[in-house]
């Protein structure tokens, strides 16, 4: 009998799974970038497994690839509904988000990923005006992420800020593109996706760029030098956009599960992009040959009073290009941000699981799911 209870109790269960499993929802998930980038492994494959985690199986999600909607086409794909999630980078929809723009020209503020994803972060998640440009774009945002700092990656030598001058560089961003025509280079707008073909042919020299891209983006095969020089991070992302029509027809309670999710999703990414990932390339790069070169003095000069001048460029683009009210305040609270962020890190000595933590207590825990994003 005591057998028979029991088997009927494990089917039950099992049947309960299955239709809880049946009852859930499956987002569409656009993470935009090939298999290798992190914004796939382990962006959105943490998300998948931490999704149904967090919503107690109310919420699962299945990962649509770039052929079908690619970095560029997110906005798009989140409007038509062709992906219910997205990888929504700010800088492809500038007018719409100039707020987040502001904050991309900010890339040289610090030299630590953790604090500049999580600054990110909490500065997006609070920024009411942001909240205001995300709703009328028809998305809601739910977290930031960061690359490890940004090198020089070349087919020739640089020894010295004259070896830099004439040099054709891909350009992650207006900031470098800035850094790059002060200090003599040539910037040039490149898709991400495009820079192996135009380096291997000869019409770039190199990239301003994570040293990870060596192995995201197999430039291992055509980058000779990296030049230690850092120019800052990548931090401007919306790593989990949610339609608008997708998240009112949430509970509040998903939401909240979502957003903790995306959380521990978004640290994964920096941790795995700032840290582990560049590391792995350096690796790969050494055993490819390619020489790591340290930037010289004069680099380092050059570079550090491009940082200090850059910020009243900063005020002015964002003033008077994007038109972003209070500007110059904004700046300051992000470099708040910034500076808190980092002792914070400091803190919890790099720990990813803490850091994670930390920033649902300190940004996430806060909000009120039955209105956030609506």
């Amino acid at each position: 009998m005591k057998t028979m209870i029991k088997a009927l109790a494990v089917a039950s269960a099992l049947a309960i799974t299955a239709a809880g499993a049946a009852d859930a929802r499956d987002l569409r998930l656009a993470p935009g970038a090939p298999p290798v980038h992190p914004a796939v492994d382990p962006l959105y494959n943490t998300m998948v497994e931490e999704l149904p985690k967090e919503t107690d199986g109310a919420l699962t999600g299945t990962i649509i690839g770039p052929e079908v909607v690619g970095i560029t086409k997110v906005k798009e794909a989140l409007q038509s509904n062709l992906a219910e999630v997205g990888n929504l980078l700010p800088l492809f929809v500038p007018a719409d988000l100039p707020d987040l723009v502001l904050a991309a020209d900010l890339a040289f503020l610090a030299p630590n990923p953790h604090a500049m994803g999580a600054a990110m972060t909490e500065y997006v998640a609070t920024c009411a005006d942001c909240q205001e440009q995300f709703k009328a774009m028809g998305a809601v945002y739910t977290g930031s992420g960061s690359s490890d700092v940004y090198v020089l990656l070349t087919t020739k030598p640089v020894n010295s800020l004259d070896d830099l001058k004439g040099l054709r560089l891909r350009s992650g961003g207006a900031p470098y593109a800035r850094w790059a025509e002060a200090l003599g280079a040539a910037p040039a707008q490149v898709g991400v996706g495009d820079q192996f073909e135009q380096i291997s042919q000869g019409v770039l020299d190199g990239t301003m760029g994570s040293v990870g891209d060596l192995l995201s983006y197999r430039l291992v095969d055509v980058v000779k030098y990296i030049i230690d020089l850092p120019l800052g991070t990548y931090h401007t992302t919306s790593n989990f956009t949610v339609a608008s029509s997708v998240w009112a027809e949430l509970s509040a309670e998903e939401r909240a599960g979502f957003v903790r999710a995306a959380n521990t999703a978004g640290v994964a990414f920096t941790q795995n992009w700032g840290y582990e990932r560049a590391e792995g390339a350096r690796q790969a790069a050494v055993d490819a040959g390619i020489e790591i070169i340290p930037a010289s003095q004069d680099l380092l000069d050059a570079t550090n009073e491009f940082r200090a001048n850059d910020l009243d460029t900063a005020v002015d683009i964002a003033t008077n290009n994007l038109g972003v009210e209070n500007a110059a305040e904004k700046i300051a609270h992000f470099q708040e941000l910034v500076s808190k962020w980092e002792a914070i890190v400091d803190e919890l000595g790099g720990d990813e699981d803490a850091i994670a933590a930390r920033l649902q207590e300190e940004v996430w825990d806060k909000m009120d799911y039955s209105s956030y994003g609506l």
